[in-house]
Formats: C-alpha cells, structure tokens, sequence
C-alpha cells in the first residue's frame, strides 16, 4: 500500500479497479483547509488522462507492471507473434492490444511486452530504430532554406518527414516515442 502523501512520478497504483500511472503531482496546502495531493493519472489499459486530488493519508495498493523483453516474430492478419527469448513461448496478440506501437519495429527485433496480472496492455518499441527508405521523393537544390521536410516511407510501411538531402534507399535513425527523424546511418 502506498499513500497519496508518498506519490511520486512514474508510480502505478490501483484505484476504483482500475490501474493508473502517476503523470503529474502536486501536493497543496491551502491556506484554510486541509492539506490535499492533487495528481495527473493515466490509465494504463485504456490510455485515457484523469485528474483526481486525494487526502494525503488515503492508501491504494501499488500495482505491479512485468515489463519482459520478447522478439517480435511476424504478424498473420490482426494476430502479432512474440517470442521470450529465454524459454521460447510464443505469444499472439491481437491488433487491439498492440495499437499501433509496431509502426517503426522490423520482424526479428526485440521489443518490451508490458502486463498486468498475466494480462498483456501495451507494447514498448526500442527508443530509437535505423530503418531503410523504401520511397521518397528527390530533394530540389536550393529548397533548404527553411528546413523543409518530405515524407518518407521507410521499410516497415510507415510514414516519417526527412530533410530534403535524405534520399531513396539510406537508412536513418528515428525516435519511437515521437515519429521524428533524428539523423541518417
């Protein structure tokens, strides 16, 4: 059990039924009245954003989140197939749970599988990946002047904007968590 006195960034506790992670806190102490811990949670299951503000000495059990490393094998239709590397089980899950955290994850790579009571909520990709453009356009000489970006498709199928030097066939790192191109390899 953890008191909403002791929240802190990060954190997943278990409210109502329902298993939240600590975004934002902010522990207020008015001038007339009690002392109160208002707090940003997100849902881990469903993704959605509440602020709710509790008494600093209400408890909630703290939920425990397994993170295991697992390779991404292949997908079939809306079936996505992981494989734990240490005993070999295979995983498949569904389009609904994985969402759309594979966009930037090629087959055979390693991925993070996040769940909850042996229920599997969401996928966690590598931070960073080095994908090949498959299609984009040619940059024009003399476009550059403002940064210009154009869309690229890479191998995986989804869409990134590159500079306007980035062409055909390079590969490029890319950031998972916003869809930015951060340099070429």
């Amino acid at each position: 059990m953890i008191s909403a006195g002791d929240f802190r960034n990060g954190i997943t506790v278990e409210i109502e039924g329902n298993i939240f992670q600590i975004i934002e806190f902010q522990h207020v102490k008015p001038g007339k009245g009690a002392a109160f811990v208002r707090t940003k949670l997100k849902n881990i299951i469903n993704g959605g954003v509440v602020e709710k503000t509790f008494r600093p000495t209400e408890k909630f059990p703290q939920a425990r989140i397994d993170r295991k490393d697992m390779q991404y094998l292949y997908s079939d239709g809306d079936l996505f197939h992981f494989m734990d590397v240490e005993n070999y089980e295979q995983i498949a899950l569904n389009e609904e749970s994985v969402g759309d955290s594979l966009k930037f994850v090629k087959e055979n790579e390693m991925v993070k599988v996040c769940s909850h009571n042996g229920n599997v909520f969401a996928i966690e990709p590598p931070l960073f990946v080095e994908l090949e453009i498959v299609d984009t356009e040619p940059g024009f000489k003399g476009d550059t002047a403002t940064g210009a970006t154009k869309p690229a498709v890479v191998e995986t199928g989804a869409t990134v904007y590159v500079p306007l030097f980035v062409d055909q066939n390079e590969k490029i790192k890319i950031d998972t968590r916003t869809g930015e191109y951060l340099s070429r390899v």
